[in-house]
């Protein structure tokens, strides 16, 4: 895809570059991200989570506090008849977000709502939505030294914004039965699945990421299903690179190479 001008399939103009931004490649038949040197960035987590979601044809999603747009725009290009509401709290990201849409001409079914996510039910309506997905911040509040850049901050820890925010927000979203999935620490895993269950959302599947065999997991990625019974069922373990350090078929399946 071209980084400026008219679009080989459109009539219409690429949304401008701010100084600062950058195109990035979400590495997904060659979609972008614009992305900012100073502000938080998509890594694997949001792959991760993109690909455990795994959204049904014409899903209804939500994503929560959703950055630059990474995993709403990965799982509308791999889901071609998915829409998207995307809820970003920071307006200059929404913004990106917002442009990298129009730029990946994705817009007619990704919208993005500069918003608290704990306010979003106010804007975007109760019990509305088949999927939730959140990438939320993993450092406790006071738990650490925070950024002095407030962007990287609000991304990074918490400000207020617990596992019970985050499952409180999905739960006035989502309509019963519906799905959450997300991607937390491994140490902290706990803390997400009690809020989860205290909102009414019954965690349903869970999968470890390691980065490497025989090391205990980093994160883990819970669906968890709004009004659900009880009944939790572990998926095998998902191993990012193998003992000789080369990527694992499943990272390689993950990410479509």
């Amino acid at each position: 895809m071209p980084m400026c001008g008219i679009s080989p399939d459109s009539d219409r103009l690429d949304p401008p570059l701010l100084p600062g931004e950058r195109l990035d490649d979400l590495q997904c038949g060659g979609y972008r991200l614009i992305q900012r040197g100073d502000a938080f960035r998509f890594g694997t987590d949001s792959v991760l989570l993109a690909d455990f979601a795994a959204p049904r044809p014409r899903t209804r999603a939500v994503d929560l506090g959703c950055g630059s747009g990474a995993i709403a725009m990965l799982m509308a290009a791999h889901q071609p008849l998915l829409t998207v509401d995307a809820v970003e709290i920071q307006p200059d990201i929404a913004d990106m977000a917002r442009r990298s849409a129009l730029y990946n001409h994705l817009d007619a079914r990704v919208r993005v709502f500069a918003a608290d996510m704990r306010a979003s039910h106010t804007l975007l309506g109760c019990g509305v939505y088949d999927l939730a997905v959140c990438n939320p911040p993993y450092g406790r509040e006071g738990a650490a030294l925070p950024s002095r850049n407030e962007g990287v901050r609000l991304a990074r820890h918490e400000c207020g914004l617990t596992p019970a925010g985050v499952a409180e927000s999905a739960a006035r979203l989502l309509k019963n039965g519906g799905r959450l999935c997300v991607i937390y620490p491994a140490p902290r895993a706990l803390e997400m699945m009690r809020a989860m269950e205290d909102a009414r959302l019954a965690p349903k599947r869970v999968r470890t990421v390691h980065g490497m065999p025989e090391r205990a997991p980093k994160f883990v990625l819970i669906d968890a299903v709004k009004g659900g019974g009880s009944g939790l069922h572990w998926l095998p373990p998902l191993v990012l690179r193998e003992a000789d350090g080369s990527f694992s078929a499943e990272w390689r399946r993950i990410y479509r190479c």
